[in-house]
């Protein structure tokens, strides 16, 4: 069976058909695209894209985008870690389908062992822990959030309306009335100014932020390629927020968001929600996950605020699995763990 499946890296000629597979499989996640790989290569990682030929069947069984990262002016050849977000695009549904669950995972491993790998961590986007332990990982600290709210947007406009709580309603129909106005940003200036928004919301929620490169990057690979939007919302000429969303799978993601200290009882960020959900059902979308809710419904909860935010609108709450790791060189990875593992930020 092991010769019936053969693993090979996946050259950028083919990059649209990487896509292609991405979108189209059941376990599909923006975090797997060739373009969410380019972003991470400019904030330091070094993507591959894996895929498991089926040599009978003449077509792609399972794939990965692995990102690297080694510690600085190191060659990946001495030592790095491999990390899956949201991955391995496998038919979880069907795990009982004869050699491709362990022909992927042998064959990856003695890959990135050969490219200089120390360990793999793997965070999959569905219900596979006992899966994953039964391949040898042993879970480790997540990466990405454990929880989300995901919002099933293939119902009418009115139905999503009337499942939503009402003071959100209320709040959509009030920014509406009150003039404010959403567009997408069309140049560099409006990510720009997007992200001095961002500022403003790091100091005032307490919480980290990337770049103005990192965001401006994510825009410049994914917009063009319908993966992304940038949703502005202004009122009389002034900037009052804005959000980036990813669409991939069907799924559109909450990504970023930001919002000014000024005209807050307007309330843009509940249109700006809005009109992307509008936007990914036009496009196609089935779901639109919020990205990310705290690991308890304590009210202590740091992020207790943006809970009950993302809770209004009528979706149900995910948990994922969580994140799983197989060491190939242990002591090594022992020295370097606290390196390695350095600025791995959620998304």
């Amino acid at each position: 069976m092991s010769h019936r499946y053969l693993l090979r890296p996946v050259p950028v000629e083919q990059q649209q058909q990487w896509d292609e597979f991405v979108s189209a499989s059941t376990a599909g996640h923006l975090l797997q695209s060739w373009g969410w790989g380019e972003l991470k290569a400019s904030a330091g990682w070094y993507p591959i894209r894996l895929a498991l030929w089926d040599t009978e069947r003449k077509q792609i069984a399972a794939a990965a985008q692995v990102l690297r990262r080694t510690t600085a002016h190191v060659p990946l050849s001495f030592g790095h870690l491999a990390y899956i977000p949201k991955g391995p695009l496998l038919d979880w549904s069907n795990l009982d389908t004869p050699g491709i669950v362990p022909a992927f995972f042998s064959q990856v491993h003695q890959y990135l062992r050969k490219q200089g790998a120390l360990a793999l961590q793997v965070e999959p986007a569905h219900e596979l822990a006992r899966c994953m332990e039964f391949m040898h990982f042993q879970p480790v600290r997540a990466i990405q959030p454990r929880r989300t709210i995901v919002l099933d947007i293939t119902p009418g406009e009115d139905i999503l309306l009337a499942n939503m709580k009402e003071k959100w309603r209320y709040n959509v129909r009030l920014a509406e009335r009150k003039g404010v106005r959403v567009r997408m940003a069309e140049t560099v200036a409006d990510v720009r100014n997007w992200y001095r928004l961002m500022e403003t919301t790091s100091i005032r929620d307490g919480f980290g932020i990337h770049t103005l490169n990192y965001y401006q990057q994510a825009w410049q690979i994914l917009a063009p390629r319908d993966q992304t939007r940038l949703f502005l919302a202004d009122y009389n000429g002034q900037l009052l927020a804005g959000i980036l969303v990813g669409l991939m799978a069907k799924q559109a993601v909450y990504l970023y968001g930001a919002s000014s200290n000024e005209q807050r009882q307007l309330m843009p960020n509940y249109l700006l929600q809005w009109e992307a959900i509008r936007w990914a059902k036009q496009e196609g979308a089935t779901s639109y996950d919020f990205w990310g809710i705290p690991e308890t419904d304590d009210e202590s909860e740091a992020m207790a605020g943006v809970y009950r935010f993302k809770s209004g609108w009528g979706g149900r709450i995910v948990r994922f699995p969580g994140n799983f790791e197989y060491i190939y060189h242990p002591l090594a990875m022992r020295l370097v763990r606290k390196v390695l593992l350095r600025d791995r930020t959620s998304i």
